[in-house]
């Protein structure tokens, strides 16, 4: 079965961003991004891929816009016009990431199974969200609690859902 996983970190209040950036510097929390992601294709809004100062690593990205003559001259960017298009790309893989910006997690979250979530344990003032889910439709299969520490300003929990069948 195909998992298509919507990766995300997000605040208690479910902030994401703000002026297209992030709201905290989590290294810990990049790592566990880039570990997840790396070698699978991410599918990403069109500003999301333009807060990246290039396109990351061993990743091909799939980026939507409704920007017809939108174009990223790299081999491992791919640019689509709806998420269904960036989804039919994917048909195949045993895994696939949706990355946000938030728009694209709120139309995402129809076809997503799975969910990561980094629950960052304060609430920001923020332009951009995750969307809010059915707890009741997910199941929580993974949690895991890291400290706030001298490289980390928050606490924040890995959480892992699988939506229930």
């Amino acid at each position: 079965m195909q998992i298509i996983s919507m990766i995300a970190a997000a605040g208690e209040n479910n902030a994401l961003g703000k002026d297209n950036d992030l709201l905290w510097h989590l290294p810990d929390d990049f790592k566990y991004f880039k570990k997840r992601t790396s070698g699978h294709k991410i599918i990403m809004g069109r500003k999301t891929f333009e807060s990246f100062p290039k396109p990351l690593p061993n990743r091909v990205h799939i980026v939507i816009t409704r920007d017809l003559n939108y174009k990223i001259p790299h081999p491992d960017c791919i640019v689509v016009h709806s998420l269904e298009e960036a989804l039919k790309l994917v048909e195949g893989e045993p895994l696939a990431f949706i990355i946000g910006g938030g728009e694209i997690y709120q139309l995402g979250l129809e076809y997503a199974n799975q969910l990561e979530l980094t629950r960052v344990h304060e609430s920001f003032e923020a332009d951009t969200f995750f969307p809010d889910f059915d707890e009741n439709e997910w199941k929580l299969t993974k949690k895991e609690f890291h400290p706030k520490d001298e490289r980390h300003n928050y606490d924040f929990t890995y959480l892992t859902y699988v939506r229930k069948p």
